[in-house]
């Protein structure tokens, strides 16, 4: 397998084989604490301070002016954070830039929580701070100047020696973060006249988790991490020597090649850039053209969404300025405060070169990106041919996945509280309650119950993804009370960046679904669209008499949930490549399992209320059938079944956006227990495809339907709580 082409090394470097081959012998043989005096500790203080002293020969420095640190981050929190606290004798205000990273930016914004005052000055369309507004920025009480060497995303270079030479003259300090400038940009201190400066490993072909802040001799900053008297007693903590030695070599190598990377970049680079400039594409560059590091190309193509463009180049990859959501569109710090138009910031990627960059790879993807811009343009197609689609990886051709395609609960509810309610006597439920299905009475023993779901994919299988959307769209009758008849198709499909035949398998899943489901799929709706969006638009008949609301629970009934949680958490690990197959194979037959058994064992049993768990997640569905219901509800956290992983998958970071959606939309009426951990509670809100049932049942009877469930097959069927009482629509959990 080839592996895809690598041009995001402005995010991180790979570890340069050398620096490698340097690390060796502190992971295979020298051990000893730096502080000890024996031989051991002796082998490794040596190795640490001629690291140092290559670090500091880099930046050009003394050596006693080098402390090692974790990265880049804790680099600049200390610096800041050490300036402010150890001069707030003297002043309380700081300045800054509006692109910085967010390891300064975010440290400015808890500075300005505790006290201090901090300016964040505007940059030009190219990126660049003015020298004057900095001028009139400064007041008696400034006490540092922190403005990034070069920006992250568009490359940009700032008058950093202009800048320490107006602060010199008014007394105040400096800091700049060079985690981007080092091995690419000369990096004298001296040159610079900084007073701090931060350099981070993983950018340099170093190892992550190691970097340094050069501390001009005199500078007096307040200790962060306490403990020993580790590294000049500025940080506590024995020293990473395994990646010290990595981090000491690579500014050697840095030091030492500096003008054949900057030549080897550029040239790359400006290849790259002619290449798809010249296109017949509306793009745009940005960032300064002269004035910007090597090998940083940010470009933005009109009318083109980059995570779309991204999920398009599978064989390459870069990294996105701009994310596009269904009620938002989030575009980076430094595009937004550069005035770079939406319809160009939406879709800018930002491609950046290195060391080991290779021409070939280049003209390879220039070729990538330039056809997938193509398949992106609106145009008519019969679509694309193909033999075989089992390579086909569907989660790539989309930028969210399932109810991520969802306007955000909040902004769902604000809509709706606009619209008239229905005058029709006989619509049975319609807008007033929150149900996801919408019934019409026919006659006194017939009513029609009808609903529409429908979204972007969450497995891979083109088949899958048609069963799992279908079991999705029949959950809302069965959560009725309902029983389908029929179904339509609802499909959205890029035409021009997929086979017809990928349709054909997603429709094919569908009829399978629904044959499961005893009814037919008797047509539909087709629109061309620049992503696949599949569901149905299903009708069933229900009595009138025998509905199932969620707006009629009563205090004193139990809560039962069909099925586990964690399938939001589960289907974004998917997409990003991160989930085994058999944990794979769990979550696409838990989505695909209809919920016609378990409705079917609802029958003759007092079941007060009843919704199916999708988008809006437990709590958000809880949400809205307690303030229906008016009444308040208790949850317990460990009853709750969870899928095998989610909570791995949560720890790691790996969380949909539409969960951290519910767990807002949810903060206002929820009270946690203080020891419910983290990891639970986003599950509690996660957005589930094709969920299970949520069940309030008379307290009597829950016993009995948990058992006819689990003779019937539904396994993972579970009590999660319990109605308190009447109330306001408080969930408490526990």
């Amino acid at each position: 397998m080839r592996k895809p082409i690598y041009l995001d090394y402005n995010a991180t470097t790979p570890l340069d084989p050398r620096v490698a081959e340097a690390m060796r012998p502190y992971l295979e043989e020298h051990f000893g604490n730096p502080s000890s005096s024996h031989w051991y500790g002796t082998q490794t203080k040596t190795a640490v301070e001629q690291a140092r002293s290559q670090v500091a020969s880099c930046l050009h420095c003394l050596a006693e002016e080098i402390v090692f640190t974790s990265g880049g981050s804790e680099s600049n929190n200390y610096a800041i954070k050490g300036v402010a606290f150890a001069n707030r004798h003297k002043g309380n205000h700081i300045i800054t830039s509006a692109t910085e990273h967010p390891a300064v930016y975010e440290v400015c914004k808890y500075l300005e929580k505790n006290g201090f005052q901090v300016t964040y000055l505007p940059v030009d369309e190219t990126g660049l701070i003015s020298a004057q507004e900095l001028a009139n920025a400064i007041s008696p009480q400034t006490i540092l100047i922190s403005i990034m060497h070069a920006n992250n995303e568009t490359g940009t270079i700032q008058p950093i020696a202009e800048v320490s030479a107006l602060a010199r003259e008014r007394g105040i300090l400096v800091h700049t973060d060079a985690a981007q400038s080092i091995g690419k940009l000369a990096t004298d201190v001296r040159e610079l006249g900084v007073d701090l400066l931060t350099v981070a490993g993983h950018k340099i072909y170093a190892p992550k988790g190691i970097g340094a802040l050069y501390i001009r001799s005199g500078v007096a900053l307040e200790k962060q991490m306490h403990g020993a008297d580790h590294e000049q007693d500025l940080r506590a903590g024995t020293e990473n020597v395994l990646e010290i030695v990595g981090l000491g070599k690579a500014c050697e190598l840095a030091q030492n090649q500096l003008d054949d990377n900057i030549s080897h970049m550029t040239a790359l680079r400006d290849k790259l850039q002619n290449m798809l400039a010249g296109e017949a594409f509306s793009s745009r560059i940005n960032g300064h053209l002269e004035q910007r590091l090597p090998n940083t190309l940010s470009i933005s193509f009109a009318g083109v969404e980059a995570n779309m463009l991204l999920d398009e180049l599978h064989d390459v990859a870069a990294s996105a300025g701009a994310a596009c959501h269904s009620d938002s569109i989030d575009i980076s710090p430094t595009l937004t405060a550069m005035g770079v138009p939406v319809e160009f910031a939406m879709g800018t990627v930002r491609f950046s070169t290195g060391r080991f960059t290779t021409e070939e790879e280049i003209n390879r993807a220039a070729k990538l990106v330039s056809e997938a811009l193509q398949r992106l343009q609106p145009q008519e197609s019969d679509g694309i041919a193909v033999t075989d689609t089992s390579e086909i990886k569907l989660t790539h051709f989309t930028h969210g996945l399932g109810c991520a395609c969802k306007l955000r609960p909040q902004a769902l509810e604000r809509v709706l509280a606009d619209l008239p309610l229905p005058d029709d006597a006989n619509v049975l439920v319609g807008l007033n309650t929150a149900d996801d299905a919408a019934v019409y009475k026919i006659d006194d023993t017939t009513a029609v119950v009808q609903t529409v779901d429908f979204f972007t994919p969450i497995v891979d299988s083109p088949y899958h993804f048609g069963a799992i959307a279908a079991a999705n769209a029949f959950s809302d009758i069965y959560a009725m009370g309902g029983k389908p008849l029929f179904a339509l198709n609802i499909v959205g499909f890029p035409s021009n960046r997929l086979p017809m035949e990928v349709l054909g398998e997603i429709l094919r899943g569908a009829q399978d679904k629904a044959k499961d489901a005893g009814v037919a799929i008797v047509g539909g709706h087709t629109i061309d669209d620049t992503e696949p969006k599949f569901g149905l638009a299903v009708t069933g008949l229900i009595h009138p008499q025998k509905i199932l609301t969620n707006s009629a629970a009563r205090p004193g009934d139990v809560l039962i949930l069909t099925k586990p949680l964690g399938l939001g958490i589960l289907t974004t690990a998917l997409k990003r490549g991160l989930v085994d197959a058999e944990t794979t194979a769990e979550a696409i037959a838990t989505m695909a399992t209809l919920n016609r058994v378990a409705a079917e064992s609802l029958a003759g049993f007092p079941v007060h209320a009843c919704t199916d768990i999708t988008g809006f997640g437990l709590l958000g569905h809880l949400k809205e059938m307690v303030a229906a219901s008016g009444v308040d509800a208790e949850i317990v956290a460990d009853d709750v079944p969870v899928l095998p992983r989610a909570r791995d998958f949560v720890t790691a970071g790996v969380v949909p956006g539409g969960t951290v959606n519910n767990m807002q939309f949810v903060s206002e009426v929820v009270d946690w227990q203080p020891d419910i951990p983290k990891t639970l509670r986003t599950i509690l809100c996660d957005a589930q495809t094709s969920g299970g049932l949520l069940i309030a049942i008379a307290q009597e009877s829950a016993g009995a339907l948990l058992a006819r469930l689990a003779k019937n097959g539904v396994e993972h069927a579970s009590q999660v709580g319990i109605i308190t009482s009447a109330g306001e629509g408080r969930i408490r959990v526990r």
